[in-house]
């Protein structure tokens, strides 16, 4: 009997391959199912029992099939060299994810830009890393999937944004021409700008305590910013920074250039009087 299950190996080896997926579709829908009823984010645990499944069935596989591959191996010998050129991106992707792995740069979740793109990591794998991409102008999501090759996050720099996905220190620009001198209504938009951001200070000042703690550097907040420059041909800027809930960043600075706006061509009324 158990000679006859050694000369089936291949017919094994597909079972242990058909039992490995089953295992790993039931358990990752059961996982989803009881994230989505109890309202958690789970897309981390899912991503790593996908990884240690795929991980495990290899090296079985690799112990089951030993002797066959050890002597295919020395009777390629001659052409290891080609081999290993020929597959030589697809083995970076495998110590990219290693690198993962052991540095942590990043979890399932994290809002991270590598390079040129930006997205939020939905999941890891030995080859590559999936991101669903997002715009920074309004920090929404544009609904394309970015799949990065894991030898990419080896040689690119990686920056961590997760603290935007809640709150963000939102800057943008108001550009008029020189009509207007805008230090006559400069006091009343910063009352204005204030009042829209009352409403959430309190957390956004433990947020942003939060941030300052956690990354040891002084970053700008809670209190609106606003400064007046002038524009490379001579146009007034009034720039304006605030420390808000992300998902409002476009909201309040569309308020704020209303506000910004009115006072404006109040002023510019009285000169042309």
């Amino acid at each position: 009997m158990f000679e006859m299950i050694i000369n089936h190996r291949l017919t094994i080896s597909v079972i242990v391959i058909a039992v490995a997926l089953l295992i790993k579709y039931f358990l990752v829908k059961f996982i989803r199912a009881r994230a989505k009823k109890r309202k958690l984010d789970k897309r981390y645990l899912v991503s790593h029992i996908k990884n240690f499944i795929n991980f495990t069935l290899v090296i079985v596989l690799l112990s089951f099939w030993a002797h066959e591959i050890q002597n295919f191996a020395l009777s390629i010998a001659a052409f290891a060299v080609a081999i290993v050129l020929a597959t030589r991106e697809f083995i970076q992707c495998i110590i990219g994810f290693f690198y993962l792995m052991s540095t942590r740069p990043f979890r399932i979740g994290d809002w991270i830009q590598v390079g040129e793109y930006t997205g939020e990591v939905s999941a890891t794998d030995w080859i590559k890393s999936t991101l669903l991409e997002v715009n920074l102008k309004d920090y929404r999501f544009t609904g394309k999937t970015l799949f990065i090759p894991n030898n990419k996050l080896i040689t690119s720099p990686i920056k961590n944004l997760n603290f935007l996905k809640r709150y963000v220190s939102h800057h943008f620009a108001i550009t008029r021409d020189e009509d207007v001198n805008p230090y006559l209504f400069i006091d009343a938009l910063k009352e204005k700008t204030k009042a829209h951001c009352d409403e959430f200070y309190d957390v956004a000042s433990r947020y942003n305590q939060i941030i300052e703690r956690r990354l040891d550097v002084k970053i700008h907040g809670p209190e609106p910013h606003i400064e007046v420059v002038t524009s490379e041909i001579g146009h007034t800027q009034i720039h304006i920074s605030i420390f808000c809930p992300t998902d409002r960043a476009v909201e309040i600075e569309q308020k704020i250039t209303k506000d910004c706006l009115q006072l404006w061509f109040e002023e510019l009324a009285k000169v042309i009087k």
